[in-house]
């Protein structure tokens, strides 16, 4: 009789059933709230129990979402989400790159001091510096009313910049003295040796980034009231807080709210998910 001999760190039978019940019901536990969310959307008549999360169905219906889109110009509330966030983003993926990368790879006089400084800034909330911002944006600048006044304090993020750093300082060294020893400069380098290898920290960075400033009501609201500028966030948010409640169902066109905001997150995370376990970083070096 053959004698089968466990690998080490080999998962028994009723270890991996264990660990799969356990990563369902984790997964359930987790996704149930997001559920809730969207089929409450979806019911004429409300009901807050949880026998709501299993409604008649001929309870559903997409009214909720239609008074929403009779009260707030969805096109233009993404229009101008997407103008902010999409600046946004790209100022602080471009700005993390370099301020990364050389605080990564390149030596020189204060390095340290300034990735201390970018450590610190962290803990500074942004609710402290909101007013000074405003007065120096609106007043000093002119940029109210403008997108590039709600853009500016968002366009270069310390979480980013050490993101890239702690990234660049994992790709072997090895490759970069290859690729200088061929000719190639720093900008070069950058694009071609350490962009490709640290493609995780760039969809993180992207992903964190597009949270921020996409769920943002507070600043551009403070910047614009012009409603043909504000942010999917500011309509929707004056949408929950003052249409809402006049509506046939309140409870209701609140969670379509949510929805129709979560919903590009949702889709960019499901979209781009793939790219935070796969990775290149050593793949170019021998042995």
């Amino acid at each position: 009789m053959a004698i089968r001999h466990r690998v080490p760190g080999q998962l028994t039978r009723g270890q991996s059933i264990l660990r799969g019940v356990v990563l369902f019901v984790g997964a359930v536990v987790f996704l149930f709230p997001f559920y809730y969310m969207v089929i409450g959307s979806l019911q004429a008549s409300p009901d807050t129990s949880l026998g709501g999360a299993f409604p008649n169905p001929g309870n559903i219906t997409g009214e909720n979402y239609v008074a929403i889109n009779s009260r707030v110009n969805l096109f233009q509330g993404l229009l101008s989400s997407s103008i902010f966030t999409g600046g946004v983003v790209l100022g602080t993926v471009v700005f993390g790159l370099l301020a990364g990368y050389a605080l990564a790879v390149l030596q020189w006089r204060g390095r340290g001091a300034t990735f201390a400084l970018a450590l610190l800034v962290q803990v500074v909330p942004f609710q402290l510096l909101m007013i000074p911002l405003y007065v120096m944006i609106a007043r000093n600048y002119g940029l109210a009313d403008n997108y590039l006044g709600m853009i500016l304090p968002f366009f270069i993020n310390s979480t980013a910049v050490v993101i890239f750093r702690q990234y660049f300082l994992q790709v072997p060294k090895e490759l970069f003295d290859a690729a200088r020893i061929d000719g190639a400069g720093d900008f070069r380098l950058l694009w071609q040796v350490a962009i490709p290898l640290v493609r995780p920290a760039l969809v993180t960075v992207v992903l964190l980034t597009f949270i921020g400033p996409w769920n943002e009501f507070l600043w551009p609201f403070l910047i614009t009231k012009e409603a043909s500028m504000q942010p999917l966030a500011v309509s929707l948010a004056n949408y929950i807080s003052t249409v809402a409640a006049s509506t046939a169902n309140p409870y209701g066109a609140m969670l379509a709210g949510a929805v129709v905001l979560a919903a590009p997150v949702v889709v960019l995370f499901i979209v781009f998910q793939r790219y935070f376990i796969s990775t290149d970083i050593g793949s170019g070096v021998k042995g």
